[in-house]
């Protein structure tokens, strides 16, 4: 890749957060290589109702954070991301409602930091791949994915902290549900 397209190279970060009486409410940051953000959105509460939670069961989480949440995020945003990383490998399945390739950071084993000198991940799935510091998880089903996803991850620091952006992006959550809350109706 030329030097153009590493400036140009943009990584998403979605994650959610849960308030008990609001429901879920997800965010999405687009970063550059290094982390600068390059655009937030967030979306409005999203509260499955009690027939839902019934109906939909143990699929109602991943349904509510991958279809209505992360899909309405990626469709939203105006600065597309090459890459979307979510937290858990239950959002994975988001990879079935876009083109865009979706990874999951690997879980830390216990008791060690994040940092890219402390990690010493098994590869417990041939769909786990270096990332910078981290190891992350693509979706089974889009193999395809694994050659973008390596080219991507030339241009992604050693030390870079992929763990940290989350922690930003819950922080605007929590102070937009607060705001939110402090609106009168």
């Amino acid at each position: 890749m030329s030097q153009g397209n590493h400036d140009q190279f943009r990584l998403g970060f979605l994650t959610a957060v849960e308030d008990a009486e609001r429901g879920f409410v997800g965010g999405l940051l687009i970063t550059n290589r290094f982390g600068r953000p390059l655009e937030f959105q967030c979306t409005a509460p999203v509260k499955p109702n009690r027939t839902q939670q019934i109906l939909y069961g143990p699929t109602l989480k991943p349904y509510v954070l991958g279809e209505l949440i992360g899909r309405t995020l990626l469709e939203k945003v105006g600065v597309k991301p090459h890459l979307v990383l979510v937290e858990s490998a239950d959002l994975l399945d988001l990879r079935n409602a876009t083109s865009t390739a979706v990874a999951a950071l690997a879980p830390l084993p216990t008791g060690k930091s994040p940092k890219a000198d402390n990690r010493q991940l098994e590869k417990s799935s041939p769909n786990v791949i270096p990332f910078g510091g981290e190891e992350i998880e693509f979706h089974h089903s889009h193999g395809e994915d694994r050659n973008e996803i390596e080219k991507l991850a030339k241009l992604v620091p050693i030390d870079a902290d992929l763990r940290e952006p989350f922690e930003r992006i819950r922080e605007a959550l929590v102070e937009t549900i607060r705001l939110s809350m402090a609106r009168p109706a």
